[in-house]
């Protein structure tokens, strides 16, 4: 994954690579958004990250996956540290954009190798409980995985 913060417009905003790829790892949330020959389409969804992959958990049917099926090409947004600062009106904040290719998963082992990370993430207390719930929908859940290819990040202090 290539760090690039070339196409930032204000370069007195950048975050440290460090501090981007910490954010992706560690965000509560991203927005996904891609192009579908619906339209545009972002949804906020949970996820993991091993290495240059962000794996999301989905349906095995849907817009997402008519989207991703269009084409391939994505990003994934998350927003880490935020606070609206009414008397300066603006907001204190930090973000990390990845762009990339998803697919959905098709071997099983990926899939639930995928679903076990974000249990590890979001239920690291409840993994054993959290393991059998892999079992008890592995067959209707799909994962979609993000290649990403470039990470950006930016942030405001005030």
């Amino acid at each position: 994954m290539r760090y690039d913060n070339a196409t930032v417009r204000r370069q007195d905003r950048l975050l440290s690579e460090e501090r981007a790829l910490e954010l992706l790892r560690e965000g509560e949330y991203g927005v996904l958004s891609m192009a579908s020959a619906e339209g545009g389409y972002g949804v906020p969804i949970n996820y993991a990250v091993e290495g240059d992959t962000i794996y999301l958990h989905c349906a095995l049917e849907g817009r997402k996956l008519r989207a991703i099926a269009n084409d391939q090409r994505v990003s994934f947004c998350v927003v880490g540290q935020k606070r609206i600062v009414p008397e300066q009106f603006t907001t204190e904040f930090e973000s990390v954009i990845a762009a990339g290719r998803a697919r959905l998963v098709e071997q099983d082992a990926e899939r639930r190798h995928a679903l076990r990370l974000i249990v590890e993430k979001y239920a690291p207390t409840h993994l054993e409980e959290g393991l059998k719930a892999i079992e008890r929908s592995a067959h209707r859940t799909g994962v979609v995985a993000i290649e990403v290819d470039c990470l950006s990040g930016k942030c405001k202090r005030v």
